[in-house]
């Protein structure tokens, strides 16, 4: 498999935490070490503001060489969103407290998907796998 992708949809935050681009920023600065992961640039924070005044909000995103961790924050409806999606493990439960000390929530769900089940982790596996997908797929030719 290819690694881990945590998604978390939490409630009931307080909308000072939702609005606030530093404790984002500070997060996501955070997270990587939190998780044993390479932070591979800085996070990346701005405010959105749409076409539907309530759907404004903070979104975030630290590139990590693992993949990526983002938060996506709606103040007005006290509604944010968590990825973190890695090629490697990590300590999922970890990554839960961190984000809930942070961000208080009152409730949230989570999902955790197991993501490139069929990705091979070394060249000659994938060797492999490619020589007979050819030779299923090679007409045999009679002579």
């Amino acid at each position: 498999m290819f690694g881990p992708h945590l998604i978390i949809e939490a409630y009931g935050s307080p909308k000072d935490l939702l609005s606030d681009l530093t404790l984002m920023s500070n997060v996501l600065e955070s997270y990587p070490a939190k998780l044993n992961m390479t932070k591979i640039m800085p996070p990346y924070i701005f405010p959105y503001h749409g076409t539907i005044e309530e759907d404004w909000g903070v979104s975030g995103i630290v590139l990590i060489a693992e993949s990526h961790i983002s938060i996506h924050t709606f103040p007005e409806k006290g509604f944010l969103t968590l990825d973190i999606f890695s090629c490697k493990e990590f300590n999922v439960e970890n990554a839960i407290e961190f984000f809930a000390d942070n961000y208080k929530p009152l409730s949230y769900d989570h999902k955790l998907i197991m993501r490139g089940r069929e990705f091979p982790r070394d060249m000659a596996r994938a060797t492999g796998i490619i020589n007979d997908e050819r030779l299923r797929l090679t007409p045999l030719k009679m002579g």
